[in-house]
């Protein structure tokens, strides 16, 4: 039995910010048909009012919604560039947060550059080596083989966890700073609205460690594929 609940209480450690941050933004999706304007409307409203109008907003596959700062894009999911509702506002927001970040080059906006190519990294040479070690394995016959790769594939993927929390000062900016003062003192939601906005603007705060510790599922998939 205390196996049973250390286990559920791990999957829900693992997997409750994801579905967290999937429910709040679904959940927001509804259209408000008084709403003044799309998500990617307000975008371009937004940056030309922050005079950044060499930024460009661009329509993006499902579930997308980022900023390049390579390309100085602001890049929405049909269902946010399309979209009237509170999520497809909120998410905007924020994106155009990040853009607001990096054009005027504020510190947070270094966060990204400095951890997030890391964080990736991390992850594909955990894979690298999850692959080889069968094989190494099999040479040297080093024992308790499946212990060491669990091992290592828990530290690379907590690891990278660890890293894509290192950004989280920027994306509470892009959603606090930047986001909600805007949405509150422009007046374009109603302040009925704003506890469901603020909810919203904590998923998109939290999406890039809440999928990181998603992916630690994926481990014991490696696992399983390598016995």
């Amino acid at each position: 039995m205390f196996y049973v609940i250390l286990v559920l209480a791990l999957l829900a450690l693992i997997l409750g910010p994801n579905l967290w941050v999937k429910y709040v933004l679904s959940s927001h999706h509804k259209t408000i048909e008084s709403m003044p304007g799309t998500g990617g409307e307000l975008a371009i409203h937004l940056l030309q009012q922050y005079d950044l109008e060499a930024v460009k907003v661009e329509k993006s596959t499902k579930d997308d919604d980022h900023y390049s700062p390579s390309e100085n894009a602001v890049r929405l999911s049909p269902e946010v560039f399309d979209g009237k509702s509170l999520s497809a506002v909120a998410v905007a927001a924020h994106e155009v947060g990040h853009a607001i970040q990096f054009n005027r080059k504020e510190p947070v906006s270094f966060l990204r550059e400095k951890y997030l190519g890391k964080a990736a990294k991390v992850q594909e040479w955990g894979i690298y080596i999850l692959m080889a070690l069968p094989l190494v394995g099999a040479v040297f016959r080093i024992p308790h083989l499946m212990l060491l790769t669990a091992l290592i594939g828990i530290v690379t993927m907590l690891s990278s966890v660890l890293l894509y929390a290192a950004i989280l000062p920027e994306e509470w900016d892009a959603s606090f700073n930047k986001a909600l003062p805007i949405l509150e003192k422009g007046g374009y939601v109603p302040e009925r609205h704003l506890p469901a906005i603020q909810k919203i603007l904590t998923a998109c705060a939290l999406t890039y460690v809440a999928a990181a510790l998603a992916d630690i599922l994926r481990l014991w998939r490696w696992i399983h594929l390598l016995r």
